[in-house]
């Protein structure tokens, strides 16, 4: 992959494993269960969605269509939550528009308790506020309290699993190639 990659301003490359003209998706740091990654715009300076230009905007919810089919095959998922904090005030932990997609089975379904893990936001959120609200953006992203319940994980491990979801959604793609006349045109 050519170029560097930030979401808000933590350099991500070695975690994305597609990239459109405006958009790219990347594991998820601290996943709430395996396969839940992230669609980001490549525009670091695109804080809410409502902040996307037409083209971008497209681009953005044309790649989410496109991995959100891919993630559901390849982690047999019975279906998904597709999640958005469109803001600080809606949750939002990075200062970067984002939307998340998780995995979710009949089986083994922890119900609403996704949207705890998702929503626990009222600690950032009084940080980020106390930290000037908008001008709080531009100061350190640190400062955000992590989850308590999720750790962090190795670069390492997030390398390897970007290049394993690279490579299996081409494989995805070539299995479905409808999919891939749809959505697909820049892999």
């Amino acid at each position: 992959m050519s170029g560097q990659i930030y979401f808000s301003k933590f350099l991500v490359t070695d975690q994305v494993f597609y990239v459109s003209k405006h958009t790219f998706a990347l594991v998820n740091l601290k996943p709430i269960v395996p396969g839940h990654i992230l669609i980001v715009p490549l525009r670091t300076t695109a804080i809410t969605l409502g902040s996307l230009t037409p083209e971008e905007s497209q681009d953005y919810f044309r790649t989410l269509q496109l991995i959100q089919q891919f993630i559901k095959w390849e982690y047999k998922a019975d279906a998904l939550n597709i999640a958005m904090q469109d803001g600080p005030e809606a949750g939002q932990s990075v200062p970067h528009v984002h939307t998340h997609v998780i995995p979710r089975y009949r089986k083994n379904n922890f119900g609403d308790e996704v949207y705890k893990k998702i929503d626990e936001w009222q600690f950032r959120r009084d940080i980020y506020l106390g930290n000037g609200g908008r001008e709080g953006r531009k100061q350190d992203a640190t400062n955000f309290a992590p989850d308590r319940e999720r750790v962090e994980r190795d670069v390492n491990v997030m390398h390897e699993e970007a290049r394993t979801l690279k490579k299996r959604l081409r494989e995805f793609l070539k299995e479905f190639p409808e999919i891939n006349e749809k959505w697909g045109e820049h892999i």
